[in-house]
């Protein structure tokens, strides 16, 4: 059995809806064994990031160089990526890869665009309220690498990050063997209009990007996926900047009738089990025939893909399949859930959107499987995991601006709206408020 295939109701989604907060995770043995490595000691992924930020705060530059050292086995010439090194990842990718990304970048921007977030200024006869609208400064983005490289993600986030005005985007990225980025993340970066890159990655980028080194400018917000340990730097280090999100392994539910192929079913599935072993593929299914069909097909499929130990790992540990005895069942458990996606394989899916309370986003029928908005849909897909599409939204503009309040009242505006501050202000017990709003009553001219 290639996943879990559950036909009792209760027992499937008790497994759908079980705590999977990345954070509490234990680490691996392999990540174990690197933790003793780099620090002589037995550390948690909390202590680990703890003791890096110190270090990286206290010691910049020389405590990036240590841990890009130590960690990734790369010693740095330099920590930033050059105009040369830019050059040659252009002349390196092939030219069919730099014209998708150069698409994808487009069709992302042009969605985008039409998030319009504006100032206003409402004047009244009692003066004006309104709101400025102003772009970031700086941030910091993460571009993960680790097992794959994933220009995709960084188009997601500085590509919206330039359509909201931002003044200066800076990348960091782990490094390769040979001290450089992976080029297709040079080219990413350039095609988006990143300003600086630099060559290093878990959780000392992110204390780099939220405290400033030597080489490293301090940014106003970070933003993008990574590991535990990436995640965890984030949940430190906010505060002194802002961040997007804690992002968790990467997660699809998928629900399904009897109307949709197994075969693009389970395709769906193993695109996104071939992420991580940590990410979660699960179907919800009003057909058990169709059921065993997917599992049949997870099984042919997977044997024939590149990632086949991670899909596997991926499937046995976290997949499901489960039979529920309809779609309003499915939806129940689905907005539990929460999921960063939902597909919609049904035979009439856009009959079923009101359904929807909670996802990161939608993708509503056979032809608009998970993986295209991975790539040029246009919608960012650093979307919100662990059930926090509850109350959070994927990475768009609005991530990148701030507003700020206009308040300009004129005298008879002070007439309508200062007595009842001066109520509120009493009532509270706040004189020092009161008398500042008396004062300026006291002194009004008749009008």
């Amino acid at each position: 059995m290639v996943t879990r295939l559950f036909t009792n109701l209760d027992e499937g989604r008790a497994f759908v809806l079980r705590d999977r907060d990345m954070t509490k995770a234990e680490l691996s043995p392999r990540m174990r064994e690197g933790v003793r490595r780099v620090f002589g000691e037995d550390l948690s992924a909390e202590q680990v990031v703890s003791r890096i930020i110190a270090d990286v705060r206290s010691n910049g530059d020389a405590a990036l160089r240590h841990y890009t050292r130590e960690i990734d086995g790369v010693d740095l010439d330099s920590l930033e990526v050059t105009q040369a090194e830019i050059a040659d990842a252009l002349a390196t990718v092939p030219s069919e890869v730099i014209e998708a990304l150069r698409f994808a970048a487009g069709r992302i921007r042009s969605f985008h665009e039409r998030q319009h977030i504006d100032s206003w200024i409402d004047f009244q006869p009692e003066g004006a309220l309104g709101q400025i609208i102003r772009p970031l400064e700086r941030v910091g983005l993460y571009a993960p690498g680790g097992t794959a490289p994933y220009p995709s993600s960084l188009l997601m986030t500085a590509v919206p990050a330039t359509v909201a005005g931002v003044d200066e985007i800076i990348v960091c990225a782990p490094p390769e063997r040979d001290g450089r980025i992976a080029p297709v993340t040079t080219v990413a970066a350039h095609i988006a209009g990143v300003q600086r890159v630099f060559k290093f990655g878990g959780a000392q980028a992110i204390a780099a990007m939220a405290f400033g080194t030597e080489s490293v400018p301090k940014v106003d917000k970070v933003l993008g996926p990574g590991n535990i340990f990436v995640v965890l730097a984030k949940r430190q280090v906010y505060g002194e900047v802002a961040i997007d999100a804690l992002p968790g392994p990467t997660e699809t539910l998928l629900i399904a009738d009897g109307s949709v192929d197994a075969a693009l079913c389970a395709a769906d599935m193993l695109a996104q089990a071939e992420h991580d072993p940590m990410a979660s593929a699960i179907l919800l299914t009003t057909s058990t025939a169709l059921a065993n069909r997917v599992q049949q097909e997870l099984g042919r499929q997977l044997a024939a893909l590149t990632r086949t130990s991670i899909a596997g790992e991926s499937l046995a540990r976290n997949g499901a399949i489960v039979v529920v005895p309809d779609l309003d069942t499915a939806f129940e458990i689905a907005n539990v859930y929460a999921p960063e996606h939902l597909c919609l394989l049904l035979a009439d899916p856009w009959a079923h959107i009101a359904s929807v309370k909670h996802a990161g986003g939608i993708f509503v029928g056979e032809h608009s499987p998970e993986v295209i908005g991975d790539y040029t849909a246009g919608p960012s897909h650093v979307m919100p995991t662990g059930r926090t599409a509850r109350f959070s939204s994927p990475v768009n503009v609005g991530d990148f601006v701030k507003v700020i309040s206009v308040i300009g009242l004129n005298e008879h505006g002070l007439r309508q709206v200062g007595p009842a501050a001066v109520q509120i202000a009493h009532a509270e017990g706040l004189t020092a408020h009161a008398a500042a709003v008396e004062q300026r009553l006291e002194r009004l001219r008749p009008e």
